[in-house]
């Protein structure tokens, strides 16, 4: 299973980077089941913690819209398109690990 969880990340980012030059309709979707399956198949207890922190930078940076940062030259809006592609795949698996290590701190699981 980990090895499935492996290609869905590869290809989650794959499809964020693809869909910022070319606008797929089930693109959105793609990345919302591979964030899922990554979140449930790849992020361990022990790496819970950085991720969610990595996960909420980077939905902050792309809410700000690093576009701001590009705003010359004919890459802003590719480089803003590739950004939200990724936010939306890792806010998919940041939400599958919010809630297990919530559901794991609630039951108590964390002070073993």
């Amino acid at each position: 299973m980990a090895s499935f969880g492996r290609w869905a990340f590869v290809l989650g980012v794959l499809i964020s980077f693809l869909a910022g030059f070319v606008e797929w309709n089930w693109m959105v979707t793609a990345l919302i089941v591979l964030g899922l399956i990554v979140g449930f198949l790849n992020i361990t207890a022990e790496e819970s913690e950085k991720f969610l922190i990595a996960a909420v930078a980077l939905l902050i940076i792309g809410t700000a819209g690093i576009s701001a940062l590009f705003s010359t030259g004919g890459l802003a809006g590719t480089t803003q398109a590739i950004l939200n592609n990724f936010v939306s795949f890792v806010a998919a698996a940041a939400l599958v690990v919010a809630l297990k290590t919530v559901l794991t701190v609630e039951s108590g699981e964390h002070k073993k």
